[in-house]
């Protein structure tokens, strides 16, 4: 079978497009065809360009509108032949126009057990909020921000003593475990979105590591 085509977007230093990378090097069910950033000569970029994955531009600065950045990244995401869109980092909230396109073809990861702490500042908040655990979530994109469903979660015990920073240096290794293998499974079909709700091989249940 045909290896799924994925396309990242990124705009930072895409350190979960590095796990993402890392996984596809070893008989993964996808294979990276291109990274699209709109941050320009971001680390991810580096990243990109040592495992000789084709890189490009779309910098929403250079659009009047959202409108017209999101007209650009969907041809950009055309011109890849992208079959599965995999947001790793990429800090651009998507209109609901754009996300339709893509259905059931693009992920995100956010760093809380959703639906908790959607947005920013997820590890502060889960402290404050005396939250025993934090972690990080994979779900399906659709128009509400960090409210797809859910492809997989990982959790990790917030300590005595835990910052945000302490508690972000935790679940970022989780992350980088948990992405990749949410990649993989809806690549291969294990995992699809049917009526809003996410099946795993058939059954309505999560990935958890």
């Amino acid at each position: 079978m045909a290896k799924k085509r994925v396309v990242v977007l990124a705009s930072g230093s895409g350190s979960n497009f590095q796990s993402i990378i890392n996984f596809a090097q070893n008989g993964a069910s996808f294979e990276i065809v291109g990274l699209i950033v709109n941050v320009p000569e971001v680390k991810a970029i580096e990243r990109a360009k040592t495992a000789n994955i084709p890189s490009k531009l779309v910098n929403h600065k250079d659009y009047a509108t959202r409108t017209d950045f999101e007209t650009a990244l969907n041809q950009a995401l055309l011109d890849f032949n992208a079959e599965l869109v995999v947001c790793a980092g990429f800090m651009r909230i998507l209109q609901a126009e754009f996300v339709e396109k893509w259905e059931g073809k693009m992920i995100n990861i956010h760093p809380s057990l959703l639906p908790k702490y959607k947005g920013l500042h997820t590890h502060q908040r889960a402290i404050d909020a005396g939250d025993k655990t934090a972690g990080c979530t994979v779900h399906f994109v659709n128009a509400g921000v960090d409210e797809g469903a859910i492809i997989g979660q990982a959790e990790v015990e917030i300590m005595d003593g835990d910052d945000a920073d302490k508690l972000a240096s935790r679940v970022i290794i989780k992350e980088h475990i948990l992405y990749p293998l949410c990649v993989d499974a809806v690549a291969s079909g294990k995992i699809i979105l049917t009526n809003g709700a996410c099946l795993n091989d058939g059954k309505l249940e999560m990935i958890k590591i």
